[in-house]
């Protein structure tokens, strides 16, 4: 336990005389602890970190450097899942994500071991992150997005709110989801979807333009995506015609490996 009042380059470590540190938790420098936080043991925190009031991180996770825990935030709880059984399971989370009040983190399973957050990711108020799901970097979760187990979100993906994930599903990079979507299928790379059940919408052309995709870039996924998604042949033919025809920058690439991937079937 570190304690109260120890200084760093980042300044004082801070824990308020009304929250609990378990002896075996590693707190870094400068960070800090709000009023009524459970911090239990084989935690560790990142220095900088902010851990606001009634927050609990439960057991065996890792906050990275200059987080921002929100009120009634839970990390690092037992998996909701029945095949658990008590094994060693860890949960991480990246450098600068922020998570906000009452969202719930769960450890993993025996499956993978783990459930992994990225670093500057954004979790809003209510998500449920579950066991064994893993979230890139840059990932923007919604208020109430609620995560079945095993949900893999790549790199700068944003879930609009109020969605359910299946678990299982992969979301692809740079893809935006709007809200009150249901998922029970991947969604591909740099794309649009939304609804109930959810369709395709185009490339998320506005998205990519911020990240400072090339006009090159963006030219060669609209092709990729013309033929995959707006032609007359099956997605299996499709894959195959695009892999033939369009242009094999990586972003075309990784577009087409993670259709050909995909385990659940493809939103289109």
């Amino acid at each position: 336990m570190t304690p109260r009042g120890t200084v760093g380059t980042r300044g004082e470590t801070r824990i308020h005389e009304t929250a609990i540190v378990d002896p075996g938790a590693d707190l870094g420098e400068g960070v800090e602890v709000g009023p009524w936080a459970l911090i239990g043991p084989g935690v560790r925190v990142g220095a900088g970190t902010v851990v606001g009031p009634r927050v609990l991180i439960e057991r065996d996770t890792t906050v990275g450097e200059d987080c921002r825990l929100a009120n009634g935030a839970v990390l690092g709880t037992d998996p909701q899942d029945l095949k658990y059984k008590g094994e060693e399971s860890f949960l991480e989370v990246g450098d600068r994500t922020v998570i906000r009040e009452f969202a719930t983190l769960n450890r993993g399973t025996a499956a993978s071991g783990r459930t992994l957050v990225g670093t500057d990711c954004l979790i809003m108020a209510y998500t449920h992150v579950a066991h064994d799901c893993e979230l890139g970097n840059h990932v923007v979760l919604a208020n109430a997005v609620n995560m079945g187990g095993h949900v893999v979100i790549e790199d700068w993906a944003s879930v609009g709110g109020l969605t359910p994930i299946h678990q299982f599903v992969r979301i692809g990079a740079h893809a935006f989801v709007g809200g009150g979507s249901r998922v029970p299928q991947d969604i591909p790379p740099y794309c649009r979807a939304a609804g109930n059940p959810p369709k395709l919408y185009g490339l998320n052309s506005v998205g990519l333009e911020r990240r400072g995709f090339s006009a090159e870039v963006r030219r060669a996924l609209k092709e990729a995506y013309r033929v995959l998604f707006m032609g007359n042949e099956n997605l299996t033919q499709a894959l195959s015609r695009a892999e033939r025809e369009v242009p094999g920058i990586p972003e075309v690439r990784h577009l087409l490996a993670f259709i050909g991937a995909s385990e659940r079937g493809i939103t289109t």
